[in-house]
């Protein structure tokens, strides 16, 4: 019985209508971007300290210097493990008194300033920054400063949450479906989280971005690698998440270019809106509208494919069924995911290495931190190491096969942890050459193990399989912070050994799975139970291909 695949081989694999939905597909992948990194920007803490009634008055009458008024008013270093010095403590002195000088105006009221009342920051904070940010504007610093890590981690959280409920609604009532729903949604929330009048606000609407933004990301994801033919499924799913980097370059120039971060959410959130045009411009899968025992409308999409590309369907090819499942709707389940011996393996190993990837990419890029001083060059720089990464997969996975160059990148990432914590700090070139490396290495991991996770599940479960699987990256991205800044205070480099050894755990997990370099998506759960068979499944394409050399001859 004749597949998907041997349809859209005949109707064009990837032809006009395939690179058209890819091109507009990718848009959502360079959209997701400012959701999910977007807290460099929209949560910017800059340098600052405590607003003290009565000193700009004073430093403008004595005609200070801005570092003279710093060194005459802040505090110096307070306690350890307190913030930066003088950014949560003032002096309790009343500026407006005329007793104070305008050389060391402290001296005066004693001798050693260490022996001055200190008292929090009563009336506000100073902070240099030409822009805003959600910081400067709520005050999220010092004792608040707790509430910047709740604002990033409940689009985490979101995540988590839309990817396992999202996921399950998308093979149940289809891709097209939620993807426009997601659309809307996430649309609708960030133009209201940007005219937010306060915190609470602000968080209630980021939470509900994370629920349905990186969900259609996701389904977006699983289009495109549906739409297209076995050849060009794994190079539309990698520069599908390069298209991403791609989101990366353009959020700096665009905060570069709108420092205020209300302006920012506005603008990085209205393209949004132009997306719902994708109402009439993509189809829904014909994968799943088979899964769905819905052949005709499933014709129908192929046709307009074939039509779109300049093509003719052969007759044998206008009735397309499930081999096993014929004449079965399914059903999506959660069980479906641990019910048979292979597809529970394959879940559990590839919800390990969504976790590690998550955790060791974030990790890194928080441990690391930027270098010099201008945010925006520091993150376009940063960036631009994904590429490389994007390149090594295409170079590697095609000519070498999925399942090895996954697990050398999550061993290269976790080696280049490892050698990080003992390469001496003086060899700072050495330091940045093994970062690059582990950077790259995570980076590929991240991008093969999406790649991957849609080619190990049967169709009627591959949209739940993909986003239950990947919602382990979201855990990983609600821990990441506390992981690196605890484990930080007992010993600088005790992260860099918890991502070495997660890190090298994936490498080895990885290879336990089957390799899907040249294989057919899965349609059924019999063909995934035999993926490890690779002499059956050879023998199986034979005679498929003899079939299909078989038909234009009658």
């Amino acid at each position: 019985m004749p597949t998907v695949d041997d349809a859209l081989e005949h109707a064009g694999e990837f032809h006009f209508f395939q690179k058209q939905m890819f091109f507009l597909l990718a848009l959502l992948s360079v959209a997701f971007t400012p959701i999910y990194v977007g807290i460099v920007f929209l949560g910017f803490t800059p340098d600052h300290r405590c607003q003290s009634p009565g000193v700009a008055e004073l430093s403008l009458r004595c005609g200070w210097s801005p570092a003279e008024e710093l060194n005459y008013t802040v505090p110096g270093p307070g306690p350890a493990g307190e913030a930066s010095p003088g950014q949560c403590r003032r002096y309790e002195v009343d500026w407006n008194q005329s007793a104070l000088g305008c050389v060391d105006p402290l001296a005066s009221l004693a001798t050693n300033r260490s022996r001055l009342p200190l008292g929090p920051c009563r009336d506000g904070w100073v902070y240099e920054t030409p822009g805003s940010s959600i910081v400067t504007e709520f005050n999220l610093v010092c004792a608040n400063s707790w509430m910047l890590d709740l604002f990033q981690s409940s689009v985490n959280i979101g995540f988590f949450i839309g990817s396992v409920g999202i996921g399950y609604i998308a093979d149940r009532f289809g891709r097209k479906l939620c993807l426009l729903t997601t659309i809307l949604i996430n649309a609708a929330s960030g133009v209201l989280m940007a005219i937010s009048p306060n915190y609470t606000w602000m968080l209630i609407f980021r939470l509900i971005q994370g629920l349905v933004s990186k969900a259609g990301w996701l389904i977006g994801f699983i289009l495109i690698t549906e739409f297209v033919g076995l050849r060009y499924r794994r190079t539309v799913g990698i520069f599908y998440q390069a298209a991403f980097t791609v989101g990366l370059l353009v959020l700096a120039g665009v905060a570069y270019a709108l420092p205020h971060w209300r302006w920012l959410q506005f603008t990085v959130t209205l393209p949004n809106f132009c997306f719902l045009l994708y109402y009439w411009c993509i189809p829904e899968s014909p994968r799943w509208l088979i899964s769905q025992n819905k052949n005709a409308k499933a014709m129908r999409v192929i046709k307009h494919i074939a039509k779109k590309n300049g093509k003719s369907l052969a007759t044998s090819l206008q009735h397309l069924r499930l081999e096993e499942e014929a004449g079965k709707k399914l059903n999506p389940s959660f069980f479906d995911l641990v019910r048979t011996p292979q597809i529970r393996k394959h879940t559990l190993i590839l919800m390990y290495n969504w976790f590690t990837s998550s955790v060791v990419y974030q990790g890194l890029i928080m441990h690391v931190g930027l270098a010099g001083d201008n945010i925006y060059l520091d993150f376009f720089y940063s960036a631009l190491v994904e590429f490389p990464a994007a390149f090594l997969v295409i170079l590697t996975v095609d000519r070498i096969g999925r399942r090895y160059p996954w697990a050398v990148s999550n061993m290269v990432a976790g080696a280049a942890c490892l050698a990080s914590v003992f390469t001496p700090g003086d060899l700072q070139w050495l330091k940045i050459i093994i970062s690059c490396l582990g950077r790259m290495g995570i980076t590929m991991a991240f991008e093969i193990v999406c790649l991957v996770n849609a080619e190990l599940y049967p169709t009627f479960i591959r949209n739940l399989g993909v986003l239950v699987c990947s919602s382990m990256c979201d855990i990983g991205g609600i821990i990441t912070p506390f992981l690196v800044y605890r484990l930080t205070n007992i010993w600088l480099e005790l992260p860099l050994m918890v991502f070495a050894v997660i890190g090298l755990v994936a490498g080895g997990l990885v290879l336990l799975i089957p390799e899907t370099k040249g294989k057919a998506l899965p349609e059924t759960i019999e063909e995934v139970e035999n993926m490890h068979r690779p002499r059956k499944n050879k023998e199986k394409m034979i005679y498929l291909q003899v079939q299909e050399v078989d038909i234009p001859l009658n």
